[in-house]
C-alpha cells in the first residue's frame, strides 16, 4: 500500500514523507498523509467494488461546502490508480467543544436545511455506507421516500431472504403521515460518527449521503444511535421549527436507516423494522 500512497501523492504534486492509518470503518482505508505541503486525509477503496463512490462523495462535500453552513473538508482530488480509487482532502486538526458547540450545531443544521430544490432527489445517485442510494427526482416527499428510499431497501432485504407483510397498506398510511414540506438539502447519514470538532471549535461534517429530501430524516437519524444532546434540537427548532407532531414521525424516517443496517449487518435490526411496519398498519 505504501507504494500506492506515494503514487497518489506524486499524481497530486505532493512528496509523501510519512503516513498514518486512521479509523475508516468497514468500507474504506483512511490515512493521514504528511507531505511537503502539509497534512492531508486520503480515503481509498476498491474501484470495481464501489464504482464512482469517491466521485459522488466529492460532489456531496462540495455542495455542502457551498451552503456556508458547516465547516467541510476541502476536496483536493479524487482519482484511480490501478484498481484503487481515492479521495484526497485537507486535514482538519481536531479541537475541544466550546460551551456553545451544540447550539451552533443546531443553527448550522437549520441553515443547511433551508437549501431547497423544487423536487425531491438529486441529479445523480450516491451511496449510503456501502449500499447504493437512489435519488431520482420525485414531486412529493412521500413519493421520494417510498420509491427512492424504502422500496429499494425492502427489495434488497427480500432478496436476502427476509419477509415482510402488509407493505402496501404501510405505504398508504405513511403517505398520509408525511408532511408536505419543501425539500431540504440533507447530510443524509447524520450519526455521531460523521461529525468532527475543528481546532477552533467548529462542527465539521464528513461522509455525506446527500439529497434534497424531507428534513426530518436528518433529525431522525440523529436520534437513532444517540450522541446528540437536547440542546442541538432546541437550537434547530428555535431557528427552523419542525412541523407539528414531528416526534411521532421519527419511526417513519428511522425505518430507512434501520433497513440499511439490516442489509449491511444482518437480522439484529429485523425486529425494529417489523415493529415500525406494524405500528403504521
Amino acid at each position: 500500500m505504501e507504494e500506492i500512497l506515494h503514487e497518489i501523492a506524486t499524481q497530486n504534486n505532493l512528496i509523501l514523507h510519512t503516513s498514518k492509518v486512521l479509523l475508516g470503518g468497514d468500507i474504506n482505508e483512511v490515512y493521514r498523509l504528511h507531505t511537503n505541503k502539509g497534512g492531508f486525509v486520503l480515503k481509498c477503496n476498491h474501484a470495481d467494488k464501489f464504482p464512482s463512490m469517491f466521485v459522488v462523495e466529492s460532489r456531496g462535500l462540495q455542495l455542502l461546502q457551498s451552503t456556508n453552513s458547516f465547516k467541510i473538508p476541502q476536496v483536493i482530488a479524487n482519482g484511480k490508480i490501478n484498481n484503487t480509487a481515492y479521495l484526497l482532502m485537507e486535514y482538519l486538526p481536531s479541537g475541544a467543544k466550546p460551551s456553545t458547540f451544540w447550539y451552533d450545531f443546531g443553527k448550522r443544521l437549520s441553515i443547511l436545511h433551508r437549501n431547497t430544490n423544487s423536487k425531491f432527489g438529486l441529479d445523480y445517485d450516491n451511496y449510503i455506507g456501502s449500499l447504493p442510494q437512489y435519488n431520482s427526482f420525485q414531486e412529493t416527499a412521500s413519493e421520494f421516500y417510498i420509491l427512492q428510499r424504502l422500496e429499494p431497501q425492502f427489495k434488497m432485504a427480500v432478496d436476502k431472504g427476509y419477509h415482510f407483510s402488509r407493505l402496501s397498506s404501510f405505504y398508504t398510511r405513511v403517505s398520509k403521515e408525511i408532511p408536505e414540506e419543501p425539500s431540504a438539502l440533507l447530510h443524509g447519514d447524520l450519526w455521531n460518527g460523521n461529525y468532527l470538532v475543528s481546532n477552533d471549535g467548529q462542527p465539521v461534517l464528513i461522509d455525506p449521503a446527500i439529497a434534497y429530501a424531507p428534513r426530518e430524516m436528518d433529525i431522525a437519524m440523529m436520534h437513532l444511535f444517540g450522541g446528540f444532546p437536547i440542546e442541538v434540537f432546541n437550537s434547530y427548532h428555535e431557528s427552523f421549527p419542525l412541523e407539528y407532531d414531528w416526534e411521532s414521525r421519527i419511526d417513519i424516517w428511522q425505518l430507512y436507516y434501520l433497513l440499511v443496517h439490516l442489509n449491511l449487518f444482518g437480522d439484529g435490526y429485523l425486529s425494529q423494522v417489523k415493529r415500525i411496519i406494524k405500528r403504521f398498519n
